[in-house]
């Protein structure tokens, strides 16, 4: 259960608009691990919630996945 590939994942998607804006259009954790894995990141859904440090900022997710993995 790693983060590493989240974390890339994300630094990813903050370094390619495109990417970004893909991520953020996401609405659901399904949505968010098929586009991570389009991209070569294989994302275990377990490893995107608490106690694990959330890896994507706010401004990176969509409302609903922020309240889902964001601490907000």
């Amino acid at each position: 259960m790693s983060v590493a590939p989240i974390k890339a994942f994300a630094d990813k998607a903050k370094a390619d608009a495109a990417l970004g804006e893909a991520l953020k259009a996401c609405q659901k954790i399904k949505e968010l691990r098929a586009l991570a894995l389009e991209h070569g990141f294989t994302i275990e859904e377990n490893s995107l919630y608490p106690p694990n440090e959330p890896q994507f900022t706010e401004d990176q997710l969509s409302e609903r996945l922020i309240k889902a993995l964001l601490r907000v």
